[in-house]
């Protein structure tokens, strides 16, 4: 797959995956819904973050970086990262809406994506 394919299809995944939730946020009550439908919500909320995040930290990166270096190595670490905001936002607002979201909660949500993405940087570096 090339970086032109890749960009392509997440950006139209990206679309599609905030059309999803925007038609779960429209269409659907809360008090009266099933599970599943919750599960939806986060589940296509998580995926569209996640194409987001991607997209625009990749965007940034390679109008941030040098030109020599190859931009598909920033496709795995922009990844990566973007996993880890989309958690975060979308664990943060399933821990409200559940009535658990607090300081300590919040922070030890991110002490633990903070150790993940260390490990990751740890390794990346041994190699």
């Amino acid at each position: 797959m090339t970086l032109k394919q890749y960009l392509a299809f997440m950006t139209v995944g990206t679309l599609l995956c905030w059309v999803t939730w925007w038609l779960i946020v429209d269409g659907t009550d809360p008090g009266g819904s099933p599970w599943f439908i919750f599960f939806f919500f986060y589940a296509s909320l998580f995926l569209a973050l996640l194409g987001t995040f991607s997209l625009a930290g990749f965007l940034i990166r390679i109008t941030q970086t040098k030109q020599e270096e190859v931009l598909f190595r920033h496709v795995r670490k922009t990844f990566r990262q973007g996993i880890f905001f989309a958690l975060l936002l979308t664990a943060a607002l399933y821990l409200r809406g559940q009535g658990l979201f607090n300081w300590w909660s919040t922070l030890l949500l991110l002490f633990f994506l903070v150790t993940i993405e260390s490990i990751f940087l740890s390794h990346t570096r041994v190699r």
